[in-house]
């Protein structure tokens, strides 16, 4: 997977993580460096962790899969970045501005299910850095929660949706790249 293309998914990951921390931002009175740091830490943690973990399932089963494998990734991908989409079409946050253990670990493992299914998938590709791949992922994420919780906190909601819809494009997209080039299209 090339560089671009794997920045491209981390984006498209962290989409769902920075919906998310708009929404935090909205709910949080008197906004502090550490919350940033705090929902940054959260979803870009377990944004890195997910596909790590994804990964060694993916590379685990992937002998038994690896002759439909590119459909699998073009149908995972395709359902987490529909999914996406619907949802950015689904209204207004309701969030709780709490960044208590409980309410971030139920949050951060929310938001990072989709990069399981992405680490599955990059188990069953050939040219996937792991390990670049899960720092790529983390610091995105980590990045953009933290300008999330400040774009929510300073611009309010209106940009929820339009990230979940940009996220759920890009992977949708990805998925199809996938397919084409198993394909022999591209």
């Amino acid at each position: 997977m090339k560089f671009y293309e794997l920045l491209i998914l981390a984006v498209g990951l962290a989409m769902d993580a920075f919906a998310v921390a708009v929404c935090k931002g909205l709910a949080t009175d008197k906004l502090k460096w550490k919350h940033l740091v705090i929902v940054g830490l959260w979803f870009g943690g377990f944004q890195a962790l997910m596909p790590a973990i994804g990964y060694f399932f993916g590379g685990a089963f992937g002998g038994y899969i690896e002759k439909f494998d590119h459909w699998v990734a073009f149908i995972l991908l395709a359902i987490i970045g529909g999914n996406m989409i619907k949802e950015s079409f689904g209204g207004e946050c309701s969030v709780d501005g709490s960044l208590g253990f409980k309410v971030m670990l139920a949050m951060a493992v929310a938001t990072s299910i989709d990069a399981l299914a992405v680490g599955v998938t990059f188990g069953l590709l050939p040219d996937v850095n792991i390990l670049a791949a899960v720092l790529l992922i983390g610091i995105i994420t980590f990045a953009l929660s933290a300008v999330g919780v400040k774009v929510g906190n300073v611009f309010g909601s209106r940009w929820k949706s339009r990230a979940e819809l940009f996220g759920g494009i890009i992977l949708v997209l990805l998925g199809i790249k996938i397919l084409l080039e198993h394909l022999g299209v591209l």
